[in-house]
């Protein structure tokens, strides 16, 4: 029997076993999809108070579907012989589709590297909240003034005191100017102070050193500085970009019998951009790259990643929230319509479960419009 295998448990991974689903049909191909957790994390959420929240059982989207789940972690792909090794063990593919996400790019050689936290994984957010869950007047420092950094310092100063500090000399650097005047003005709200222009130079027992040698107290330093893919892409090709993703055609195909998707993948958005390591993206891109590895091997047609507009959606704790519309990041909504816009948008990222038409109609939608606006402001803003 052809094998499709997919690597990876988050967005892309879990789309991608749907999207193989749904081209196999009543065909006679196995799925397996190879993570080494039960549970699909919604890392756009891992802000929240509640991480344990942020996650769902694979097993309720994977089941329905009649997608082998194999609970390991792959160390090998052997493009080649067409087999990866997962734990010890090899398992043979006719398709392979990577979709290993990204992780955090740690500090070399920061002191006290050891003590920073973050809330990259479920595991990082469960650290940083139970370290804090029974202080009522902390001291945080957050570093990186980009999204993932905003709303974490957002997120904490609700209890506490936060310095957000970044080396650019502004905030949002990577988000460009046109939601700066919103997001200055929420930091202000909230009372969150900034350093810019510095980082942290060393991470002690309650404090921190910042590179402009200010020493600041700190009972928890949260690093939020830096993505890049998947060491495992590495064993594709050498051709990398320079987040270390992985060159894919608009069928996501990267070699003739290996497909990419989500945060490993190097796709073209459109003629200007590639996709950005975001759910927004990882979605489609795993519902069409698992679509078309099926395909491939059953002989349908394949499916091309045609993304939908580009949006960025920001929580900014109490000051509310930015909703952003194409690359220039246009403002449409902000305050507490944004912060509504971010609830419902959190509210769709989860997927289906224990329904596998449902799954499998998710999966066969492959450009959505995200429908948040009122009419009058969906017109207006087109």
């Amino acid at each position: 029997m052809a094998r499709v295998v997919i690597i990876g448990g988050g967005f892309a991974g879990v789309w991608s076993a749907a999207g193989a689903a749904l081209a196999r049909g009543d065909a006679d191909l196995h799925v397996t999809l190879v993570a080494p957790n039960e549970h699909m994390v919604l890392r756009p959420r891992l802000y929240e108070p509640e991480p344990d929240l942020a996650k769902v059982e694979l097993s309720r989207i994977l089941g329905p579907i009649g997608v082998e789940h194999v609970p390991a972690t792959v160390s090998t792909i052997d493009t080649g012989r067409r087999m990866v090794v997962a734990d010890g063990e090899e398992i043979g593919y006719d398709r392979l589709v990577l979709a290993a996400g990204s992780k955090l790019v740690r500090p070399d050689g920061l002191p006290g590297a050891e003590r920073l936290f973050d809330i990259d994984t479920l595991d990082g957010a469960r650290r940083l909240t139970d370290h804090l869950r029974d202080r009522e007047d902390y001291s945080a420092v957050v570093v990186g003034a980009g999204f993932v950094g905003l709303e974490a310092a957002t997120a904490l100063v609700d209890r506490g005191r936060v310095l957000l500090v970044d080396r650019s000399p502004v905030v949002g650097h990577q988000l460009g100017p046109s939601p700066r005047a919103e997001i200055e003005s929420a930091l202000d709200e909230l009372g969150i102070e900034r350093r810019l222009g510095t980082t942290v130079a060393e991470v002690g027992d309650g404090y921190a050193v910042l590179t402009d040698g200010s020493r600041v107290e700190a009972d928890a330093v949260v690093w939020s500085v830096g993505m890049r893919a998947s060491e495992l892409t590495r064993q594709v090709t050498g051709d990398l970009d320079h987040l270390g993703r992985v060159p894919v055609d608009r069928h996501l195909r990267a070699l003739p019998d290996v497909f990419v998707a989500g945060d490993t993948a190097a796709a073209a958005f459109d003629a200007d951009h590639t996709v950005m390591q975001a759910c927004q993206h990882a979605t489609p891109l795993g519902k069409v790259a698992g679509y078309n590895a099926a395909a491939d091997l059953l002989g349908v047609p394949p499916r091309d990643f045609t993304p939908g507009p580009y949006v960025t959606c920001l929580d900014l704790g109490g000051a509310g929230g930015i909703f952003t519309r194409g690359w220039d990041r246009r403002v449409m909504a902000s305050g507490a319509d944004g912060a509504e816009i971010k609830r419902r948008i959190n509210q769709a990222i989860h997927p289906p479960v224990d329904d596998a038409a449902a799954i499998l109609a998710a999966a066969d939608r492959v450009r959505i419009e995200l429908p948040f606006f009122p009419r009058s402001e969906e017109v207006s803003a087109a």
